[in-house]
């Protein structure tokens, strides 16, 4: 029974088992504080966004935490309505996610429309047209809407 004692006594290494390749802990004065703990790791900033657009390019970038969203290049019309304001239609975009498609009335009919939102700080910034119902509204299909109050416009604007 010592030798079990011995081996139950040596989990947090009591010097008993002899044997432990843990170093054994010096008894502490009492009264005295424990030891201090080690600083804590440095960890690196985590990256703001995924996607990177090159810097020759004017682009489109999220107003509350600047991650990039679009190339000018990309932009098909300045013309559109989101739910709060002015609105830009693109092609394509970078550094969003996409939710649940539904159906929703706007101003040009019935269209099935998923919300996007920055993966970066999650803020709401329009939606993708997943579908129209109407044969003139087509084209939007797979199309992003981003309003204006949402993005600010970066590198070689004049």
């Amino acid at each position: 029974t010592t030798a079990l004692g011995a081996l139950l006594r040596c989990f947090p290494c009591e010097r008993l088992c002899g044997g432990c390749a843990v170093p054994p802990v010096p008894p502490r004065p009492p009264g005295a504080l424990p030891p201090a703990a080690p600083p804590p790791r440095r960890r690196l900033p985590p990256r703001t966004f995924r996607s990177y657009l090159p810097r020759c390019h004017r682009t489109y970038s999220c107003v509350h935490c600047r991650a990039h969203l679009a190339r000018h290049d990309e932009l098909i019309s300045k013309s559109f309505q989101g739910s709060h304001g002015r609105a830009y239609l693109f092609n394509s975009v970078v550094n969003v996610g996409c939710g649940p498609a539904e159906q929703r009335l706007l101003l040009t009919g019935l269209h099935s429309v998923a919300d996007i939102f920055c993966q970066s700080c999650k803020t709401t910034l329009g939606w993708k047209y997943e579908q129209a119902f109407e044969s003139s509204q087509k084209y939007k299909e797979g199309k992003f809407i981003i309003e204006m109050s949402h993005m600010v416009k970066e590198n070689g604007w004049d």
